[in-house]
Formats: C-alpha cells, sequence, structure tokens
C-alpha cells in the first residue's frame, strides 16, 4: 500500500508538472484578441474619431464665427466712414457752389476798381502819368533822365512816385484776368518796370555825387568829415567823405535826427588818408531780383459733361527769355509728378467729382459758370498756386539756392567805396572847383568807348 500511494504520488506530481509545463510553454507566445475584444477596439477607435471630427467642427466654426464678426466690424467701420466722406463732400459741394459765387462777385467787383481807378486818375489832374499808357511813361522818363536837378530831396520825394508807378503796374500784371492783359502787354509792363527801377538807382547815384561835390559844406565840426544821414518811408541814405583824412577817424557812426545809430562801419587804416567816401544805401523795397514769369496763355481745362477726361495745355512762359515747350497733358491717363504750374491745384475740384460722383452730366449753369471762373483767372491766382513739388528735378552736387522761394525780410544795403570828385577851394573872396567833363566816343564796332578828361577851373565870387 505504501509503495502503490508512492507510485500514485509520483504519477500524479508528475502529470501534473507535465500540465503546467505546457501551459507556461504556450503562454510565452502572442495571444489572439478575442472577438470581444476587437469589438471594443473598433468602438473605441470610433469613438476617438468622432470626438476628433467634432473637435475640427467646432474649431472650424469659431474661426467662422470670428471671421464673420470681424466682417462685420470692418464693414461697419467702412459704412461709418462713408456716411462720414459722404457728409464732407456734401459739405465741400455746398462750399465750392459759394466759392463760386463769391468768385464771380469779387471778379465783378475788382473789374469795377480797375475802370474806377482809372476814371479818378483822369480826373485827377495831377500830371502823374499813367504807367499803362506807353505813350505817357515814355514821356516821364524822358523828361526826368534830361532833368540836371539832382538834389537829393527831389531826387526822394520824385523815387516816391517812381515808387508809385512801379505798384502799379505790378498790380496790373497780377490782378488782371488773362483776357484783358496779353503776353505781349506783360513784357512791355516788366520792360517799363525795368526801365523806372534803373533810372531811379541811376538818379540816386547822380544825386549822390552832387553830395560829394559839395562835401566840403557838409563838414562835422568834431572829425571835419562829412557826415550825412537821410531817411524817409523807403529809403535810408548815409554818406560819409573823408575830407581831413586823419588816421584817428576810422570808426564812423551814423545816427538819425533822434540820434539813434543806424549803420556804422570800419575804415582799412591804408584808406584813411585817400580822397575816399562811402555810400550806405538802405531801401525797403527790392529792384535786384529778377522779375516773376508767368504762363503766357490761361490753363485750357475742358469741363466735360459727362466725364471724360480733363486735358491741361500750357504754352510757353513769358519774362525773361525763358521757353518751354507746349505740352498736353492727360489727368486721367498720366500719373507721374510733373512741374505743370496749372495742372494739380486748378483740376483739383473736378478731379474729385468725378472720381467721387456718378457719372451725369454737369448742369448748363454750373457749367457757365465754372467755364466763367476760368477764363478770369489771373497771374496772381496761378502764381499762389505754383509750388513746385519737392524732390523735383535732377539732384546737384553744389548747392542751390532758388530766389523765388525766397523774399526779401528788411529790405536791401548798398554798400560802396567811391573816389571823391575835386573839392571847392575858397581862396580870396573866390570859390575854385575844378569840373571834369566826361566825353564818350565810340568805335565802329560800337564795343569799346574810350574816354577822354577835360579839367577846367570854374571860378566864381563870393
Amino acid at each position: 500500500t505504501g509503495a502503490g500511494d508512492v507510485n500514485n504520488f509520483a504519477s500524479g506530481s508528475f502529470g501534473h508538472l507535465g500540465r503546467g509545463g505546457k501551459m507556461s510553454a504556450g503562454s510565452g507566445g502572442k495571444k489572439k484578441p478575442s472577438k470581444a475584444e476587437r469589438l471594443r477596439m473598433q468602438r473605441e477607435e470610433e469613438e476617438r474619431r468622432l470626438f476628433e471630427e467634432q473637435q475640427a467642427r467646432l474649431q472650424a466654426e469659431r474661426e467662422e464665427a470670428e471671421r464673420r464678426e470681424r466682417e462685420r466690424i470692418e464693414r461697419e467701420k467702412t459704412e461709418r466712414l462713408e456716411a462720414k466722406d459722404q457728409e464732407r463732400r456734401g459739405l465741400e459741394l455746398a462750399e465750392l457752389s459759394v466759392l463760386e459765387e463769391n468768385f464771380l462777385i469779387a471778379f465783378q467787383w475788382k473789374a469795377d476798381f480797375r475802370a474806377s481807378a482809372k476814371w479818378n486818375h483822369y480826373m485827377a489832374c495831377d500830371g502823374s502819368p499813367d504807367p499803362t499808357v506807353p505813350r505817357e511813361i515814355n514821356t516821364f522818363i524822358s523828361l526826368w533822365k534830361e532833368d540836371k536837378n539832382n538834389d537829393i530831396q527831389i531826387v526822394m520825394e520824385k523815387g516816391k512816385k517812381v515808387l508809385e508807378l512801379i505798384q502799379k503796374l505790378e498790380f496790373s500784371i497780377l490782378d488782371a484776368p488773362y483776357e484783358e492783359l496779353t503776353s505781349d502787354d506783360v513784357a512791355q509792363y516788366q520792360e517799363t518796370i525795368q526801365k523806372l527801377q534803373a533810372l531811379l538807382h541811376q538818379k540816386y547815384n547822380e544825386a549822390i555825387e552832387q553830395l560829394l561835390k559839395e562835401a566840403s559844406s557838409y563838414a562835422e565840426s568834431e572829425s571835419g568829415n562829412m557826415e550825412v544821414v537821410i531817411k524817409d518811408a523807403n529809403v535810408t541814405l548815409c554818406v560819409w567823405a573823408n575830407l581831413k583824412k586823419n588816421p584817428k577817424f576810422r570808426t564812423q557812426i551814423f545816427r538819425d535826427e533822434e540820434r539813434n545809430p543806424t549803420n556804422a562801419f570800419e575804415l582799412p587804416r591804408p584808406l584813411t588818408i585817400c580822397d575816399i567816401g562811402v555810400r550806405i544805401l538802405h531801401t525797403h523795397y527790392d529792384h535786384l531780383s529778377p522779375l516773376e514769369s508767368f504762363p503766357r496763355e490761361p490753363p485750357k481745362l475742358d469741363i466735360p459733361r459727362g466725364g471724360p477726361p480733363l486735358i491741361v495745355t500750357t504754352e510757353t512762359m513769358e519774362g525773361d527769355g525763358d521757353h518751354k515747350s507746349v505740352e498736353e497733358t492727360s489727368l486721367e491717363s498720366q500719373h507721374t509728378p510733373s512741374t505743370d504750374v496749372v495742372k494739380t491745384h486748378l483740376s483739383t475740384v473736378f478731379l474729385k467729382e468725378t472720381k467721387n460722383t456718378a457719372v451725369d452730366e454737369i448742369p448748363a449753369e454750373v457749367h457757365e459758370r465754372r467755364s466763367m471762373i476760368f477764363h478770369s483767372v489771373s497771374r496772381a491766382q496761378l502764381s499762389a498756386l505754383a509750388f513746385p513739388e519737392i524732390g523735383e528735378g535732377p539732384p546737384s552736387e553744389e548747392p542751390v539756392v532758388d530766389l523765388h522761394q525766397f523774399m526779401p525780410v528788411g529790405g536791401v544795403y548798398h554798400f560802396d567805396a567811391l573816389k571823391l570828385p575835386p573839392q571847392a577851394k575858397h581862396i580870396k573872396g573866390w570859390t575854385m572847383v575844378e569840373v571834369i567833363f566826361i566825353s564818350e566816343k565810340g568805335r565802329t564796332s560800337g564795343k569799346h568807348l574810350f574816354c577822354s578828361l577835360n579839367r577846367m577851373v570854374s571860378l566864381s565870387a563870393e
């Protein structure tokens, strides 16, 4: 029995080990998922796909909502800007209509004023010439040129009248419309202005020469030299003559009637022993800058009734001999910057109206009014609109100053060092003055002049 139990136990044990060994060998390989597990995995995969699709759909809906919100805000902003622009456009059109009416009223007022000024000048009969009439102004210039009375006070009084004549001519050039004043008339007025300016400067030179001839009668008690200060509304004249030739008096300060200093200078030491005079002429007007040039013809703008492109035509310029070729520019097709003095400014209103409003026919009344405005444009209005664009023109290596972009402030100073003419000498009751006659003789070519000096003594009894 014991042996049988041992055998039974051994066989049972070995049998158990054998089954255990088989199970261990089977668990070491890949276990095939069951059907339930496969279904569960498919279900999880499907749920994950659906979740991702839902998240993508929600993200797309959020982005679409944000895009629509941005578009709505942008649309509302655009609508507000368009409403404001429409309101501003209406105000500008109303203001433009008022300005057009006022422009025509002002144009009529200026025409009446010019006619009244001519009539008042005719009725005054004060002997002053009409500068716009060549015969009268040429007679005035010839008579004053032949007048030998070079007293400085008379010259300064007549200089006021000359400045008034120049001012009238300049006002006529700038104020008169193109249809009333042709380019030939403008050229004639500018030539007259240059003649008056040259004559005025010549008369001041002759008057100062006369002063220097009589320098001894203006001698100062302290230094013995001549010192004269003459001042009016347009001119301040300071004249000094070195009569005593004293090196101690090198610095000279000019003072007016109220003893206020006006001008001063310091003479170099070598010149203190020379027959020299100094003139300082301060003019409150500018006769040195060149005259302004204007277009020969007014701007020709075709005011369209149905909105075709505006055409601007400019022709040759008048004044100073500058000429520019005729050019036509289409304001709709050409967008490059131009130096045309009329194109940008005079057509701005009509370009805005063509772009901002529907292409409708312009009423006949408005068309006629605008045509009248363009026909009444003066040279002053053109010059006020003619501002060259910044950066135009080729770059220059050297700095160039355009004098037309500036205006004189404080007047113009003329400084001159002059040689004293022979002074009068008082001997035994007689006054002797050396007189110099200058005769000009020209060669056949007319280019070279020879001056011969003949000296004589003029005697006068005291």
